[in-house]
């Protein structure tokens, strides 16, 4: 668990599972990712990255109730642990420290 900062992919996914909630699971995760981010994601990748993150001890997953509407199965709900939060935190610092004092960033707009 020594890396702290994530990729831009790993962040979106966090930052989507914080902004869904309890709920979240790869469906809404996706949905955010593309509403809020405006950008395009297979689920399998959206699957593939919060596998990769609860490796990582970034998330959690539980299984929740089983519904009639997935044919019983139960859907699979993911938390940013605290190791995840520190991991945005970092992230985000990095992120705009590398922004600061950027001249070409200065005064446009893009």
């Amino acid at each position: 668990m020594a890396r702290a900062l994530l990729t831009d992919f790993e962040l979106m996914i966090l930052l989507a599972t914080l902004r869904v909630g309890e709920q979240a699971y790869g469906v809404p995760i996706a949905r955010e990712i593309e509403s809020t981010g405006g950008r395009p994601v297979a689920l399998a990748a959206v699957y593939a990255a919060l596998d990769r993150l609860e490796r990582n001890g970034f998330v959690t997953s539980s299984l929740g109730d089983a519904t009639s509407a997935r044919g019983g199965r139960a859907k699979r709900l993911f938390d940013v642990t605290p190791h995840g939060l520190r991991a945005i935190k970092a992230t985000q610092r990095a992120l705009i420290a590398l922004w600061t004092d950027v001249p070409q960033l200065k005064g446009r707009r893009v």
